[in-house]
């Protein structure tokens, strides 16, 4: 066999091998994909209390064996010929009282989609707390996004200002100390949160045990829009 046609050959082995490895990989992909799904509806129902009441309360709740009562919808919005669909969950106390809620969020991040838990007051006023669903920024960078150390830094903060990021520190109420060496992941995660509640939070009204929190007038500037996406779902 002549030199080119081993070249030749060994060129369509490659091809052929790739193509079968992505066959491959589609196949678990689709069938390992409703599993994954569910398991981040698990994973959210769990995380739900501590997001809405902080760590300790969650933990007294528990301790009481009380839990809380949890409903959710989903919430559309229609930008731009863009439709967006959101998913809320709406959690009442024991006694009755609204507690909270927990929306479900995405967008781009560095390398990948990063999906985002937010959690918001009755009111839609104050953020509760920040959970990172899924990821896959670079490890020892972006990925610290995990870390609660730094998600921390959106707990309390109010709703009615636009959050930026920042770096080296020396951060103001409504800025987002970034993680150093992967400020884009910062700014991604930022940009979701920015961008979900200024879409959202108006929608969060209503009387206390309709699922709903009163009205939120002030909403902060959308960021982290993608317009080559006619239809997302979050």
């Amino acid at each position: 066999m002549s030199l080119k046609n081993s070249n030749l050959a060994q060129a369509w082995l490659v091809l052929l091998l790739a193509t079968l490895f992505g066959t491959a990989l589609a196949g678990i992909q689709v069938k390992l994909g409703p599993v994954i799904e569910a398991n981040k509806v698990k994973e959210t129902m769990v995380k739900i209390p501590e997001l809405v009441l902080g760590q300790d309360l969650a933990a007294e709740l528990a301790a009481d064996n009380q839990s809380l009562t949890i409903k959710s919808r989903v919430i559309e919005v229609k930008k731009n010929e863009t439709t967006k669909y959101y998913t809320v969950y709406d959690a009442w106390l024991p006694d009755g009282k609204m507690a909270g809620h927990v929306v479900k969020a995405d967008g781009q991040g560095y390398a990948d989609k990063i999906e985002l838990l937010l959690g918001l007051d009755a009111e839609g006023k104050s953020i509760t707390g920040l959970f990172v669903l899924d990821q896959k920024e670079t490890p020892g960078l972006g990925a610290k996004i995990l870390e609660d150390s730094w998600r921390g830094q959106f707990k309390e903060k109010s709703t009615a200002k636009t959050l930026s990021v920042v770096k080296g520190g020396g951060v103001k109420k409504d800025e987002i100390d970034a993680i150093s060496g992967a400020t884009i992941s910062s700014r991604s995660v930022t940009g979701i949160v920015n961008t979900t509640i200024a879409n959202i939070a108006s929608q969060l009204q209503g009387t206390e045990g309709s699922g709903d929190g009163p009205v939120n007038d002030k909403t902060p500037a959308v960021q982290n829009e993608d317009p080559g996406k006619n239809k997302e779902h979050s």
